[in-house]
């Protein structure tokens, strides 16, 4: 799939949401979209390894961590666990870790920042919700992509 975000926002103008720039792109896999699913949590990320550990075909996990830049929510052994399962990427309102084995994975993975604690366990959360971050809304189904310009949403494929 050839994604160009900067594009799509010309073709598509009234169709797209376009996500404050405040992710650093930390995956292998620099270009990535899908139909998104979504998970609210808060430095727990139980339900991520349990979402990951699903089939994705294609989709993106689109992950509501409050913006906690107290923990990571992903690490190197999830984002090869999503690869793995055929998710095409992960967007974390926080922060992940083992970034430079992150980015040897072909996998987009998009962060506030990186943190070398993990998470607590406590199986806590929200699956599939609407989420409001970064400006936008990411509605669970609603067709996400990221590329080196930025994340744009929009509720049909574009691509």
């Amino acid at each position: 799939m050839d994604i160009k975000t900067a594009d799509l926002c010309d073709q598509f103008v009234a169709d797209v949401a376009i996500a404050e720039p405040m992710f650093v792109n930390y995956g292998g896999r620099a270009a990535f979209g899908g139909p998104l699913a979504t998970l609210k949590v808060y430095e727990d990320n139980t339900l991520v390894r349990e979402a990951l550990s699903t089939s994705g075909q294609g989709q993106v996990l689109v992950i509501d961590g409050g913006g906690s830049l107290r923990c990571a929510l992903v690490g190197d052994q999830l984002a090869q666990l999503a690869y793995d399962n055929g998710w095409a990427g992960i967007v974390v309102y926080g922060c992940i870790r083992d970034a430079r084995a992150i980015a040897a994975i072909d996998i987009g993975v998009r962060a506030l920042n990186t943190h070398p604690r993990k998470s607590v366990k406590r199986g806590e959360g929200q699956r599939q919700i609407s989420l409001t971050f970064a400006g936008i809304t990411f509605v669970p189904g609603y067709y996400l992509y990221a590329d080196e310009d930025g994340i744009i949403v929009a509720a049909r494929p574009l691509v």
